[in-house]
């Protein structure tokens, strides 16, 4: 058996006199560049702070970016050997 181990690295970033906080999600493997995927957060002047509600937000949507990306990779790389058109849905 063969284990690979991928590993995404999360940063956040929290721009306070924005209200918005952003997250970026980095993708490593052993078989390409890292990827990257990225998320935005905005809080609205009326909601009170909490920063763990942008930082999930955030984090989530980066993380959603990135599966979308690596969807994309996967069949441009099954297209290469069918040689035919591939859609790939979550």
């Amino acid at each position: 058996m063969h284990i690979r181990t991928w590993t995404v690295e999360i940063n956040i970033s929290e721009l306070e006199e924005d209200r918005r906080t952003r997250a970026v999600a980095r993708l490593h493997t052993d078989c390409r560049s890292p990827m990257l995927g990225e998320g935005e957060a905005r809080r609205r002047p009326l909601d009170r702070e909490v920063p763990e509600i942008g930082d999930e937000l955030a984090t989530a949507r980066a993380l959603a970016d990135l599966a979308y990306k690596l969807l994309d990779v996967s069949a441009a790389d099954i297209e290469q050997f069918t040689h035919k058109p591939v859609h790939l849905t979550s």
